[in-house]
Order: C-alpha cells, then sequence, then structure tokens
C-alpha cells in the first residue's frame, strides 16, 4: 500500500486469558502471563477515521494474538478481523493500521511478532451501556466486560495511566464476563469471569 497520512479514533475494547488485573502491562511484558501463556481480543470502532483519501468512519476490527510465553519473549502469533462492510481498499487501509505496517501505536510491537494469522471478514456489532460493553463478530469473536470499581464507584472504573499500551496510554479496568474466541486458528473461550478485561478511547496517527 502507498505510504497514506492517516488518523483514526474511537472507542476500543479488550479481553485478555489472564486473571484480572493482568500483570503484563505493570510488569513491562516481562511477567508471565497467568496461564503461562496469553491469548487476547482487541476490538476497535472506528468513529471517525481517514487513510488518505479512504474514509474509515463507522468501521471497526479486532486485533487477535497469542503469546506463547511471556510478551516481551516475542513470538507471537497475530491477526485480523475487519469488518466484511469495508472495501478493499478500506481493508487494506485498516490492515496496514492495525499491523502496525503503515506505522502508528502498532508499529511498537512488530518486532514480537513471529507470524502473522492473515484477515479475516466479519459484521462486527459493538454495544456500550454504561461501563458495560461487548464486541461480536459473528461466530468468530464474542467479548464482553464490565468497568470494575474502586472503594468509591461513584468516582468512575479504576484505571492504569501512563501504560505505553500501543492501544491506549490510559484505560479503564474491566473484568471479563464472557471471551469466545475461534478464528484465523486460534481457540480460546473463558466464561468464568475471573479473566482481564480494559477499554477506552483510542486516537492513533501515522
Amino acid at each position: 500500500m502507498t505510504a497514506s497520512k492517516w488518523q483514526v479514533e474511537g472507542q476500543y475494547y479488550e479481553n485478555c486469558s489472564c486473571d484480572y488485573v493482568c500483570p503484563c502491562v505493570p510488569g513491562q511484558m516481562m511477567s508471565k502471563p497467568s496461564k503461562g501463556w496469553c491469548t487476547f481480543a482487541m476490538g476497535f470502532r472506528i468513529e471517525r477515521g481517514r487513510f488518505g483519501d479512504v474514509p474509515l468512519d463507522g468501521l471497526g476490527f479486532v486485533v487477535l494474538a497469542h503469546t506463547p510465553e511471556e510478551m516481551a519473549k516475542g513470538n507471537w502469533s497475530v491477526g485480523l478481523v475487519v469488518d466484511e462492510r469495508a472495501t478493499h481498499e478500506q481493508r487494506e487501509a485498516i490492515t496496514g493500521i492495525a499491523s502496525g505496517s503503515a506505522g502508528g501505536p502498532m508499529a511498537a510491537v512488530g518486532g514480537l511478532v513471529s507470524k502473522f494469522l492473515g484477515v479475516e471478514t466479519a459484521p462486527i456489532e459493538f454495544k456500550r451501556d454504561g461501563v458495560s460493553w461487548s464486541v461480536n463478530a459473528k461466530d468468530k469473536i464474542h467479548i464482553e466486560g464490565q468497568g470494575a470499581f474502586g472503594l468509591d464507584p461513584t468516582r468512575g472504573p479504576l484505571q492504569l495511566s501512563n501504560t505505553g499500551h500501543p492501544a491506549a496510554d490510559t484505560f479503564s479496568l474491566a473484568r471479563a464476563a464472557n471471551s469466545q474466541v475461534t478464528a484465523l486458528g486460534l481457540s480460546w473461550s473463558d466464561a468464568s469471569g475471573r479473566n482481564n478485561a480494559q477499554y477506552a478511547p483510542f486516537s492513533w496517527t501515522g
């Protein structure tokens, strides 16, 4: 794809297989994931966006990945599920943005990825009701989260700041209500309510 200036912003939602609270960010990706490995799904709802002359408003995508041990050791397998409504040009633009090949925040983790699993398409639905949310991509992905609160719930959900996370530097913590993934050769199911989730507005440029 020809290099173009781009910008996307909207809402980000993530579930991972680690127990709440995920140790990977506070441990600078050197802590062992709760299960020794980590599978995660990061859903992005683009509210406003453009890649050069290609508009991206209203589209969505999900980054799926598996890391076999501590995240900093690399050897990640990563793939994408893109909104089936996207045209060929929009799908190419989103792939460049989400993979980091077009620059931007995701390029920072590119050196950790050893296998690109490819791109699949599906209808992607985002739902939000206050601090409860879900991302559904037909029979491929379903993740749900419920915002987590501290001692004074009137102050809003707990947050982590200055994280360096490529999706959002500050995000709200949540408990995953349900996590189901069957796509791109990855399979993960957890409805225990014990695993980690997080969410935030996001704004990326490249």
